[in-house]
């Protein structure tokens, strides 16, 4: 699944049924965000100044410098973050749109839910 962007897929859950190609980019996403650590990296880079961050300014989340690779190569494999070297570092930032089009996508299905709600609480 590497590279997959969820701007090129996946209309918001609630307006059609995922294809299977959209179900597993979508999956892959979800599972990578699933892990604390990813979680929390993804986090970092995001809110960092300047829309991008050094590994070096983001390392510091309780795992040896190892593991912070390992994560930050699954983020990338399920299409969340760019990287690009520059001299002995690697700058990370969020790939484009992919953050706005997951937003988008669970926004959509939180709306619905609230949308049965309301239609159960007019029909009791």
């Amino acid at each position: 699944m590497s590279g997959a962007s969820a701007t090129a897929c996946c209309p918001p859950l609630v307006t059609a049924a995922l294809s299977e190609g959209d179900a597993e980019i979508m999956a892959a996403m979800f599972k990578a965000l699933a892990d604390p650590v990813r979680l929390r990296l993804l986090s970092r880079v995001a809110s960092h100044p300047n829309g991008e961050a050094c590994v070096c300014d983001i390392a510091d989340v309780g795992v040896s410098q190892p593991t912070v690779s390992h994560h930050l190569k699954k983020l990338r494999e399920a299409g969340l973050l760019t990287s690009e070297r520059r001299g002995t570092w690697v700058y990370y930032r969020p790939a484009p749109g992919v953050l706005a089009s997951l937003g988008a996508f669970l926004a959509d299905a939180e709306k619905a839910g609230e949308e049965d709600l309301s239609l159960a609480a007019r029909n009791s």
